[in-house]
């Protein structure tokens, strides 16, 4: 993590010539520093050093933006910028996000603080912040032209209110919206209780992240704004599996994990090995009758869901959307199904003509896992990550969750790959297989049945 303590005085830099004439020396002395993160690495949890005391969040690949108190106001300077986000090793995209990344940094505040967020504007257009699900003054909501004038470039607005009431939350762009969230605007919100709650549980590990989508072509490294569905890259925190971190935990942690959604799409998140309740959404808490033990949940576009499990099944349990493409990188989505079709010979022919031809699907795709096809340039494989027992044949939405007895309380580090006691893995059967046994097809009737129809010849009795 680095900071800027000259920011507007970086040379070189897109408008930083017109944010020093925009904001007065004595503005800019009151601004606290802009903290700017580059590394695509999970950090570790920023335990506060002021303010109320809280349990922090971990951001998956992401994390904690710091802030000062200033007269009981705690303060927070988020930077809206283009950026260079790692997707995956060997794969970066040019996006738009705050303070180097995208998604921005989460901000964690407790129930009752007030809050001063600072937002200053270096993207080549206006934007503005809105709060996700924060109950706040009208004037603060920020949707450019209805609640407030744009954040126009070189400009820093402030945003001023209390946090009222604890939950998951995430902010995201209300100007050119179409534009700034498919270019990788957000980030997420945590507001902690600030005392014991009913309906909300001390946990040992407090997970989050964003989902989201981009269409980036292969061989590229700039989203496709206009695309409305056909997506080719579904992500974690702006992550692709294998780039997705873990998530760590000690066997018998009561585990939280926080997601949002802001991509075009519903998704279906399924944890293996576990049961879990979905604990609260952006609206709140959910009461404990509204609990039901679920090992997937329906995530909807703008909807936030917390989940909540004891992770007392020891292993590397996947953790992944079930949409089956939202588990692939890049594809072609007009290309034909070549299943059980004969190639042979076809192949020599043509590569006389076209060398990199390669046949796809005959057998399946498993097949391009480990095919050595050349691919552009900035380009993820379509399926990848190895495990210890061979290729994972995934990618997008997908990682896992490591459940290990020796994990220590507060250690987020990846333990490696889990040693399955001996008698607890599938094996291959190598002795006989018995014969299978088939139905008797039932003996034929000696005479079909006849139908006759038969026809009205009168319609006075209608």
């Amino acid at each position: 993590m680095t900071s800027r303590r000259d920011f507007f005085k970086f040379a070189g830099i897109a408008g930083g010539a017109v944010a020093a004439a925009s904001v007065s020396r004595v503005a800019m002395a009151a601004l606290p520093e802009p903290v700017i993160q580059t590394s695509p690495d999970t950090m570790a949890p920023l335990v506060p050093n002021s303010g109320r005391p809280y349990n922090p969040v971990v951001t998956l690949n992401g994390w904690t933006l710091p802030w000062r108190m200033n007269q009981g106001v705690k303060e927070f300077h988020l930077v809206a910028e283009p950026v260079v986000r790692e997707m995956a090793p060997g794969f970066k995209a040019h996006l738009w996000g705050y303070n180097g990344q995208s998604p921005g940094p989460t901000i964690e505040v407790v129930e009752g603080d007030r809050v001063r967020i600072f937002v200053t504007n270096k993207l080549p257009e206006h934007t503005s912040i809105h709060w996700h699900g924060q109950r706040l003054p009208n004037g603060m909501d920020g949707v450019a032209g209805l609640n407030q004038p744009a954040i126009q470039p070189g400009k820093t607005f402030v945003y001023e209110f209390v946090a009222r009431r604890p939950g998951t939350f995430m902010y995201h762009p209300h100007a050119d919206e179409m534009t700034q969230m498919a270019m990788g605007m957000m980030g997420f919100w945590v507001t902690h209780p600030k005392a014991k709650h009913p309906l909300i549980s001390e946990v040992q590990r407090d997970f989050c992240f964003l989902l989201n989508a981009f269409d980036i072509e292969p061989g590229s490294a700039t989203p496709k704004i206009n695309t409305m569905l056909d997506f080719n890259l579904w992500t974690w925190n702006s992550r692709a599996f294998p780039g997705i971190d873990t998530l760590n935990v000690r066997l018998g942690d009561k585990v939280r994990i926080r997601v949002g959604n802001l991509t075009m799409t519903n998704h279906p998140i399924h944890l293996h090995g576990h049961e879990f309740s979905v604990t609260g959404s952006d609206g709140g808490p959910w009461p404990l009758a509204a609990r039901v033990p679920e090992v997937t949940t329906d995530i909807g576009v703008g909807q936030m869901r917390q989940v909540e499990f004891v992770a007392d099944e020891e292993g590397d349990w996947a953790f992944h959307c079930h949409k089956s493409h939202h588990t692939m990188n890049p594809m072609g989505h007009a290309v034909p199904t070549m299943i059980g079709v004969d190639h042979r010979g076809l192949v020599q022919k043509i590569q006389k003509l076209v060398p990199d031809y390669m046949v796809m699907g005959e057998r399946g795709m498993a097949d391009m896992g480990e095919m050595e096809m050349p691919i552009p340039d900035n380009t993820l494989p379509m399926m990848t990550g190895t495990g210890p027992y061979g290729p994972v044949e995934m990618g997008g939405m997908f990682t896992t969750l490591k459940v290990r007895k020796t994990q220590k309380p507060g250690d987020y580090r990846d333990p490696g790959w889990f040693k399955q006691p001996a008698g607890t893995q599938a094996y291959e059967w190598r002795g006989p297989l018995p014969e299978p046994k088939r139905p008797v097809a039932p003996a034929a009737s000696a005479a079909p049945a006849e139908l006759k129809a038969v026809k009205p010849t009168s319609h006075s009795s209608h």
